[in-house]
């Protein structure tokens, strides 16, 4: 048996769950839809969400619609965050509305256009906190923002998830060889 498929997923108070051609879960953050694949089913039953597979053939498929079916309960109920930094002299971020601008020693500015379902706060300018409902798309839309510059492992600049542990690499040395 699959570990993280027969854990029942708890569903909280605020939190409704319609079971058909896909899981339709909907909560005070939003509300998201989870495709259910054939061989897989859902029941709800004291207050617990159980996935059920139909036979050993669809193993991999049933651990991955437990934790599907569990990011969109955590997601409308509590939400996701993911935090970034801004490591360089000169870069900075600032947000008006759904467009988020970066200055990060490119000869422009970086706008970025959040889609809906992404907030983001910037304190001091240098720290991103993203917060949504959609694990998958704040994944994502922290993903775009960090590949905007990545870490650099000369000099340590760039934009970097908080908490990222990065190699730094020594430079060349200034003795010319013949």
């Amino acid at each position: 048996m699959s570990r993280i498929g027969k854990k029942p997923i708890p569903l909280p108070q605020m939190v409704k769950v319609q079971i058909g051609d896909e899981l339709e879960v909907t909560g005070p953050k939003g509300k998201l839809r989870v495709p259910i694949p054939g061989g897989i089913s859902l029941r709800q039953s004291n207050g617990q969400l159980e996935v059920l597979r139909e036979s050993d053939e669809h193993a991999a498929l049933h651990g991955l619609t437990r934790a599907l079916a569990a990011n969109a309960v955590q997601g409308v109920s509590a939400g996701f965050t993911r935090e970034l930094d801004i490591v360089g002299i000169g870069y900075r971020a600032d947000v008006k509305g759904k467009v988020a601008t970066f200055t990060l020693g490119y000869s422009h500015p970086i706008e970025v256009l959040l889609p809906e379902g992404v907030e983001l706060k910037i304190d001091k300018q240098t720290h991103l906190v993203l917060s949504g409902y959609d694990k998958q798309l704040l994944g994502q839309v922290a993903a775009n923002i960090r590949a905007l510059r990545p870490p650099d492992p000369y000099k340590n600049k760039g934009v970097r998830y908080t908490g990222e542990t990065l190699r730094k690499k020594v430079g060349k040395t200034g003795a010319g060889g013949k």
